[in-house]
């Protein structure tokens, strides 16, 4: 059986502030890691669903509903819409969010590496999601095709905040690739269909605009992408049959993207420790780094390691990882994750 090489943290760790993160990750898989994030804290906790509460700041934009459906952590759950009359084009969005709180994060980060608390090498990590899930998510009918420019616009307007401010040797950029799993699966979830709003073929049109973002990112900045199929309880969004569209579509974007990606990340439902589901990798194109989401909360180091040995008859060389974030895993929980991508992996 394969001995995994390395973690990666995928994102959210349930933890309040970026610091206990870092510093966390830090102790407990320094030797495992190449980046580490910030955990996603404050708004950010539950992904996305802060973006409508930014975005309904903006002329020309307005919450669907007279009254706000409340969320965890006082967020308002009301989708949006564009305001009768007005170009989308001419809409002018607020500040996202993400560019500020990797600014912030990042001199938490480097205080803690001149502290000698976080090893020297390891890269600091910014998870960011593509404009399809924003868009998919909270957007309805004709107002997908004409928003998405501007999201995508200001959106990589982030990106170019965090590349100005983070040098490129201590930075790693991960897109969080999750709403185009379903538009490809054409699944069910989070109370809407999940479809593609342009013409053509919708895989080829996702394949195209994840290239456009991992293309964004320059050669001395790594460049991750996180394939995913939700977490929301702890659930998947969809069962996959097996890991055959995620190999389908990693294939197709490595293929189309013009930079290499310096990983990729493919989960692994712990219900599945069987050759059937990851028979499609040995068709995977070649990734400088490979982690597979085999580590499940529920089922620990032997759960992790069935998996493994079910991985390992296909690939030869991977690292490990949770399906998805961890941040909204039990509170308690979180020390005993880490410690189980330390005990199942091998240090770099």
């Amino acid at each position: 059986m394969t001995q995994p090489q390395g973690a990666l943290l995928v994102g959210s760790v349930n933890y309040d502030d970026a610091e206990t993160t870092i510093r966390t990750a830090a102790s407990v898989l320094g030797g495992h890691l190449r980046r580490i994030p910030d955990g996603e804290v404050g708004k950010r906790f539950h992904w996305i669903m802060f973006q409508p509460d930014v975005l309904g700041q903006a002329d020309g934009i307005e919450r669907v509903g007279d009254e706000p459906i409340p969320f965890p952590a006082g967020l308002d759950a009301r989708p949006l819409r564009i305001a009768d009359g007005v170009d989308a084009a001419s809409i002018a969005l607020p500040p996202l969010g993400y560019a500020d709180a990797a600014i912030e994060s990042y001199v938490v980060f480097t205080g803690l590496r001149d502290a000698g608390e976080v090893p020297a090498g390891i890269r600091f990590q910014v998870s960011l999601p593509t404009p399809v899930a924003i868009i998919s998510s909270f957007f309805a009918g004709d107002d997908r095709a004409a928003l998405e420019p501007v999201y995508t616009a200001a959106l990589l307007a982030e990106l170019s905040r965090i590349l100005d401010a983070v040098p490129h040797e201590d930075l790693a950029i991960q897109w969080d690739v999750a709403s185009e799993l379903g538009i490809i699966e054409r699944a069910s979830g989070y109370g809407t269909t999940m479809e593609a709003w342009w013409e053509g073929d919708p895989f080829d049109g996702l394949v195209a605009r994840l290239a456009v973002l991992i293309d964004a990112v320059p050669a001395g900045v790594e460049a991750g992408v996180h394939l995913c199929y939700g977490d929301a309880g702890e659930k998947h969004f969809i069962e996959p049959a097996d890991a055959g569209t995620l190999v389908r579509f990693a294939n197709a974007v490595i293929a189309s993207a013009a930079r290499p990606l310096s990983w990729l990340h493919l989960p692994v439902p712990i219900a599945r420790d069987d050759a059937a589901y990851f028979a499609p990798l040995a068709s995977l194109e070649p990734v400088a780094e490979l982690y597979l989401g085999l580590i499940h909360r529920e089922d620990g180091v032997d759960g992790a390691q069935r998996r493994i040995a079910a991985a390992s008859a296909v690939v030869s060389s991977f690292g490990v990882a949770t399906e998805c974030g961890i941040g909204r895993a039990p509170e308690g929980s979180t020390e005993g994750i880490l410690q189980t991508h330390a005990e199942v992996a091998a240090t770099r």
